[in-house]
């Protein structure tokens, strides 16, 4: 039994009251943060004896009761939010949702609907009319080290609201920095399945079940790495620098991405689907078997793994990982997973360098026929493009660069969360990525 009022009349009456009913004429009551569910002849006396105590999921919510105090202590200049929240009890994490509506299948905005029933309006933003910095802002009315954040997007879109979190940083809001979980909702979705929530969310799971999974959810430290692409020869321009969370690549599966970006903002209505997107990856990468457009590559480039010169055999393409899935769901490190090679961390400050022989190479990498061209793990990795234009990528976003210097240093660590309970084919066999991290600290 619902009610028929409105969701917008619903979440006007939130933001005045912590106690706010909807009404179903004749019929029922339901309180609109609890969801508890009352007889229309019980209503009376249920609202005289029973508190609301927000239901399930209270220790995400921000009442707007808190949210008052927050006013109040800002008129008398005092900013104790720790004391403030101290009613709140010790679990409480209040939990921000920013979702993409452009990502993926469109799913967004149904997404978005569904957080505001559950949580308060406030605490749910749509990246498409507030950048990540301007919501984070909340972060600061809240206490210390205690937000968690939920994105729900791509990979852009977790690189995009990570950068507003290095923002924060450098603008001494440390204390202030939120804890992320990914909802993923783009085409790749590589950082997600790292960390345990899937390679693509298409509806499947209840948004009640995804915020019991943030509320369970492990915290784990992500490297993140600077990419500083400088032209070669005299320019008056300054050198291109990019964040990198997933991996740097030179080569056909950078020529992929981009014919498909350049495609996709040609037409951009042809690409809302995830399958379609992967149907024309498909195409681009068979179209490239045949003509080959990135060969000879290793007669083009120089490679150094800490200052060190890396001879290169006939390669046509070399990628820069930091996490354990490339290419929409392949471990490339690992490959066929039947050498004894190091295990990939995305927290040990290391970086692992692999080669292609082509796009078919690469087809064959993901279904596990081939392996890659390991050609070592480093701290510091710098590739010299002597020659020629060639595409290039990071974490999806490509370009074509002429003559240049890409150095990629660690830049910083960013706070995830990790999700156990979502397991990939490969995590099945051999075991998750967090599970192996701590493994290994076990044995150090």
């Amino acid at each position: 039994m619902r009610e028929n009022k409105t969701k917008e009349e619903g979440r006007e009456r939130r933001m005045s009251s912590d106690r706010t009913w909807n009404i179903k004429w004749h019929l029922d009551k339901r309180c609109i943060w609890c969801q508890r569910t009352v007889h229309d002849d019980c209503m009376q006396s249920n609202l005289k004896i029973e508190d609301c105590d927000f239901g399930e999921f209270k220790n995400l919510i921000i009442p707007p009761s808190y949210l008052s105090a927050v006013t109040q202590l800002k008129k008398g200049k005092t900013t104790d939010y720790e004391k403030l929240a101290s009613s709140m009890g010790k679990q409480w994490t209040p939990l921000i949702i920013l979702a993409n509506t452009r990502s993926g299948n469109n799913m967004g905005e149904a997404l978005l609907s569904e957080f505001k029933g559950l949580l308060n309006p406030i605490q749910v933003f749509d990246l498409s009319n507030v950048s990540p910095f301007q919501a984070l802002q909340l972060c600061t009315l809240l206490p210390d080290k205690s937000v968690k954040v939920l994105i729900c997007g791509g990979d852009g879109t977790v690189g995009w609201v990570l950068d507003a979190v290095d923002e924060m940083k450098i603008k001494g809001l440390q204390s202030c920095v939120p804890q992320v979980a990914v909802l993923p909702l783009g085409t790749g979705n590589d950082l997600a399945n790292t960390l345990g929530w899937g390679a693509g969310y298409a509806g499947d799971v209840l948004v009640e079940q995804i915020l019991r999974n943030v509320m369970d959810a492990d915290s784990i430290k992500l490297d993140r790495w600077k990419v500083q692409v400088t032209n070669k020869g005299y320019s008056l321009r300054k050198p291109k620098v990019l964040s990198m969370n997933n991996y740097f690549s030179v080569g056909p599966d950078a020529l992929m991405a981009l014919n498909f970006h350049t495609h996709r903002e040609k037409t951009p209505s042809l690409f809302s689907s995830r399958i379609v997107n992967k149907a024309v990856y498909f195409f681009y990468g068979t179209k490239d078997c045949l003509v080959q457009e990135c060969k000879d590559l290793n007669k083009k480039v120089e490679l150094e793994l800490d200052g060190e010169r890396i001879d290169l055999p006939n390669l046509e393409g070399i990628v820069v990982l930091n996490i354990g899935y490339w290419g929409g769901g392949c471990r490339l490190w690992e490959g066929m997973g039947d050498e004894p090679y190091p295990l990939s961390r995305y927290d040990d400050g290391l970086l692992e360098v692999v080669g292609v022989y082509g796009s078919f190479h690469c087809a064959q990498i993901q279904v596990k026929l081939a392996n890659p061209v390991r050609l070592g793990q480093a701290h510091t990795v710098r590739l010299i493009l002597k020659s020629s234009k060639m595409p290039m990528q990071v974490d999806g976003e490509p370009w074509a660069q002429g003559p240049c210097t890409v150095t990629i240093t660690h830049k910083t660590h960013a706070l995830m969360l990790y999700h156990s309970g979502e397991q990939t084919d490969d995590d099945a066999s051999s075991g998750s990525d967090h599970e192996k991290h701590e493994q290994s600290d076990e044995d150090m």
